[in-house]
């Protein structure tokens, strides 16, 4: 092959250093990211001057305890839009879960066996979930939407439409603990808190958080996931395997739906079977605004923490300034127009 003229080379050569001159320094990702932080504290800023409140440590615990549910929703999410899958039956498998784990403690089943079996519900409702989407071809739009109908039905079915309460306070635990509290007795005989302590669920959201980072970034399934909803048929053709990589990411998204489910039933130390009600706008909304795409192949975990708290934040704020709860679906549903609008300007 014929070399090229030293003034030619020279000339490409230059011509692909100002193309690398040219290309952004931040990826469109990071700064995606960037933005929803920048947006976090922004609504902490103005939520701040406007109820001095706000800042407080015990409106600081609430919104964490809030914000525990939406971003383990979110986690799971967020790995099924990677896929680029959808999964609208998280709030109702969140019922299903917590509906299976109080039975089980009624029928006598210890606490903490109660619980894994509310969890493993979830991740059953997640592998049916799966195997409809990839065995019979059907959208999971239109899967997961059949699951929430399900789910839900069983809730209601198994509780006749009734909380089922007195489940012992070794239940209430998980969702109302907290690490390193510290209570003193005073002389009235009445306890008086020093230090709130930092809550069971928000640890669990932490520990969750990070292995789903590691498993998305590290491990192979995570890279399968995004190479399934990057290219479906290209990953299929490297070796993937599409379908249980699908199914795997459903799987988690139930179970995590399982687990919120546990954690905010133990909050309440109630199991109501029509709690989790929009819940998955919510999760899809934590995922979306922290940078993951519903086209597929893109999406990391961190992004998501900042959207749920994106989320929490805003419920918070509004609630604490008198909003309605209908406003804030408005500003919430503005919030996730804008978040969709501006991935599809990161994707141009």
């Amino acid at each position: 092959m014929a070399e090229l003229p030293t003034d030619v080379s020279i000339e490409l050569a230059s011509s692909e250093a100002a193309k690398a001159s040219r290309r952004p320094a931040i990826s469109p990702a990071t700064l995606h990211k960037l933005s929803a932080l920048l947006t976090l504290w922004v609504l902490i800023g103005a939520f701040s001057f406007g109820s001095p409140a706000f800042l407080s440590v015990n409106n600081g615990l609430t919104v964490l305890l809030q914000t525990a549910v939406i971003g383990l929703l979110g986690i799971g999410m967020t790995l099924v839009i990677i896929t680029g899958g959808i999964d609208l039956s998280v709030g109702s498998v969140l019922a299903l879960s917590g509906t299976v784990a109080g039975l089980s403690i009624k029928a006598g089943i210890p606490v903490v066996p109660a619980m894994a079996l509310g969890v493993a519900a979830g991740a059953a409702c997640g592998v049916f979930n799966g195997l409809v989407v990839t065995k019979l071809r059907i959208t999971p739009f239109v899967a997961t939407l059949g699951m929430m109908l399900i789910a839900r039905g069983l809730a209601l079915q198994l509780t006749g439409a009734a909380p089922i309460s007195r489940l012992g306070d070794a239940f209430g635990v998980l969702g109302n603990g907290a690490l390193f509290r510290v209570v003193e007795m005073q002389a009235n005989g009445f306890p008086k808190v020093i230090f709130p302590g930092i809550p069971y669920p928000a640890i669990l959201l932490a520990v969750i958080a990070v292995i789903a980072a590691v498993l998305l970034n590290k491990r192979p399934l995570g890279r399968h996931i995004v190479a399934t909803g990057s290219n479906e048929e290209a990953a299929r053709l490297s070796g993937v395997r599409t379908d249980r990589t699908k199914i795997a990411a459903y799987t988690l998204s139930g179970a995590l739906a399982g687990l919120s489910g546990i954690v905010l039933m133990s909050r309440l130390v109630t199991v109501q079977p029509n709690e989790g009600v929009m819940y998955e706008l919510d999760a899809i909304a934590a995922a979306v605004i922290g940078g993951a795409s519903l086209m597929g192949g893109v999406g990391n975990i961190s992004g998501t923490m900042i959207g749920a708290f994106i989320i929490g934040v805003l419920r918070n704020g509004l609630n604490m300034a008198g909003v309605s709860s209908f406003i804030q679906q408005i500003v919430i549903g503005f919030v996730v127009i804008g978040a969709v609008y501006v991935d599809q300007l990161r994707r141009k």
